[in-house]
């Protein structure tokens, strides 16, 4: 409980920071090269950001680690990519829900702790976002026709990287780059 209330330490939150950075100009390089919102892309910037979102939750095990990526990872969107403001709390939401499931295991070792907090984090916020989009097409609902399945392979490639980050955090730990 003292580690709760104790202060991050600088190299944390460069951690988390360079994280948040990472996962935004990722996916924006992956969206850019495979010329927009195709499911290719799509699936596949989830994936990277979910396989970053793992390292990240195994590399920094503080409570709250997920809502400041989140927080960081929202007003780099807002600000400098022009996403909607409606997004924060379905997003937050999500994170709060993460943090949540990951707290009875946060002492374990391993990377089963940071893909249920993932795993959540991703299936909330989605699920958030889509009553957020109908909430906005309540007027016109077939339009929620065209954006399930978008989100739906969205969803696929966040389960995709749920099995790659675990990896990644196998070899990141052979390698001593991670600890724990």
């Amino acid at each position: 409980m003292t580690r709760f209330f104790s202060r991050w330490s600088a190299q944390e939150l460069v951690v988390v920071g360079v994280f948040a950075a990472a996962s935004k100009v990722s996916t924006l390089l992956i969206a850019l090269a495979g010329g927009g919102m195709n499911p290719v892309s799509l699936a596949g910037k989830n994936l990277v950001f979910t396989t970053l979102l793992v390292v990240m939750l195994c590399k920094v095990r503080r409570p709250g680690t997920l809502m400041l990526f989140t927080v960081i990872n929202m007003l780099v969107s807002m600000l400098l990519l022009g996403a909607s403001v409606t997004l924060l709390p379905p997003m937050l939401i999500g994170a709060l829900a993460g943090e949540a499931a990951m707290w009875p295991g946060r002492d374990k070792a391993g990377a089963g702790n940071a893909v249920l907090g993932a795993a959540v984090f991703d299936a909330m916020g989605k699920a958030l976002s889509l009553g957020v989009s109908w909430l906005f097409m309540r007027e016109n609902p077939a339009m929620m026709v065209m954006v399930i399945p978008f989100v739906a392979i969205g969803y696929l490639g966040s389960v995709g990287g749920l099995f790659s980050g675990v990896k990644a955090v196998r070899e990141l730990r052979h390698a001593g780059i991670i600890r724990q």
